[in-house]
């Protein structure tokens, strides 16, 4: 009989003649590389999906005109379609335009923004909308006007735009713009920032009639006649804001212009959003400013820290487990076999065959470990991810294969101690016991 061939029937009759202790060392492992393999599928799922479920609680990018010949003018639908190229690059955006106008219902001031109704839908899904959404000669009020105003659905509202509020608009909306590149909130809060400015400039100032809409008395209640077909309830900025169709907010104004603000939601986290941030700002052709939302942005990198930690630390204890119950496992079939160990050293057997062939069998316990283990954290992973959030995941093969390579490597490493004491077994020891 060969060598090779004395070695794996030694190997063979190892293995299977003490199943109970291989059973063990496999068990080890197969729930080692589960765990693991779980983990690691979710980890490097889960900031993607989560970036998709995110999209659904508004933008995290909002561009605004760059310099103030662009505010007053807004942003026209060429450059917004440019912009969009740009940002959806290969990846999946959603946007929707403002055009932001001061307007009075019963002398008091409000905003009035007018939008794309289905794109502003389709990007904020999280508005709670009590009633419809607007339309022609409807309006979608706040929360908060709602309140002040003391209407509900179905309610009609005259609504007054007075070109001195648009004048004083386009020179104070100028300064707050440039005063919340820092802040990075949205579009509403920086409309809502300079609403009181508005109202005191339009006061002041006295304009000839324009299209029959302007006055400069503050009591002056004409206006245009709208229904309020819904009441949005956000908890946020946007409750302090009338939404209608862009429409009817140009010929309510008398005049049509570009969006003061284009919001995005992108399929974009972290480093590379901030990278298409960079870009936009460094395109002067666009003649755009583009900055991240941080409430959206810093909930996206906060949870997926909060993850990744999680993971590593389990990951840490689970490895550690792992090579515990492996090392146990491989020194009871080491103590179980050592009158076998002493006699073949005694009939001449090397030391370093006998330990080789410790470690195949330990890499044999590791590699069926983690087969079976990967296959179940496979399983794991699916079965969480689609309970989580509702969609499935596909096979990481190369995720996989490191499944496999590490459990086989902590299967081995966690055999040295034991197969280097068996290797020091002495012959004579063994035989006088005998």
């Amino acid at each position: 009989m060969t060598n090779r061939k004395m070695f794996f029937t030694m190997l063979w009759g190892a293995v299977f003649r003490r199943r109970s202790r291989a059973m063990m060392a496999v068990i080890a492992s197969l729930v080692g590389a589960a765990t693991l393999f779980c983990l690691a599928s979710v980890c490097v799922a889960v900031p993607q999906q989560m970036n998709e479920e995110m999209r659904a609680y508004g933008a995290n990018l909002i561009v605004t005109p760059a310099s103030a010949t662009g505010k007053s003018q807004g942003i026209d639908t060429a450059t917004v379609r440019n912009v969009t190229a740009l940002i959806g690059a290969g990846r999946s955006v959603k946007s929707a335009a403002y055009r932001y106008e001061s307007v009075r219902i019963n002398s008091a001031p409000y905003t009035i923004a007018g939008v794309d109704v289905k794109a502003v839908r389709a990007l904020n899904r999280h508005w709670n909308v009590t009633g419809d959404w607007p339309g022609s000669g409807n309006v979608m009020v706040g929360r908060d006007v709602a309140d002040a105003l003391g209407v509900k659905v179905g309610s009609r509202v005259t609504i007054g735009y007075r070109a001195a509020d648009a004048s004083a608009s386009a020179s104070s909306s100028a300064s707050a713009k440039s005063d919340s590149d820092e802040s990075t909130e949205t579009a509403e809060s920086s409309a809502q920032g300079t609403q009181s400015t508005q109202t005191t400039q339009g006061e002041q100032t006295t304009q000839a009639t324009e299209n029959g809409r302007v006055s400069s008395d503050i009591m002056d209640n004409n206006g245009t006649e709208f229904r309020i077909s819904g009441i949005v309830d956000t908890g946020g900025n946007e409750d302090s804001i009338i939404y209608a169709t862009t429409a009817d907010v140009s010929k309510l104004a008398g005049h049509e212009r570009g969006a003061d603000v284009v919001e995005y939601s992108v399929n974009a986290m972290g480093d590379e959003l901030n990278a298409i941030v960079n870009r936009i700002n460094k395109n002067t052709n666009t003649a755009v400013k583009a900055q991240t939302v941080t409430r959206i942005t810093s909930s996206d990198t906060r949870i997926i820290a909060m993850l990744q930690t999680l993971f590593w630390i389990v990951s840490l204890v689970v490895l550690v487990l792992t090579l515990v119950g492996v090392g146990t496992t491989i020194s009871s079939i080491v103590s179980q076999r050592r009158n076998e160990i002493g006699l073949r050293k005694a009939l001449g057997a090397d030391s370093r065959a006998i330990g080789v062939e410790f470690y195949v069998e330990s890499g044999i316990y590791g590699l069926i470990g983690g087969l079976l283990g990967t296959a179940i954290g496979y399983v794991l992973a699916r079965v969480l991810c689609a309970t989580v959030f509702g969609r499935a995941i596909g096979f990481d093969w190369l995720l996989g294969a490191g499944s496999l390579l590490l459990s086989v490597a902590i299967a081995v490493i966690a055999s040295i101690p034991p197969v280097r004491r068996a290797t020091r077994i002495d012959p004579a020891i063994v035989l006088r016991e005998e």
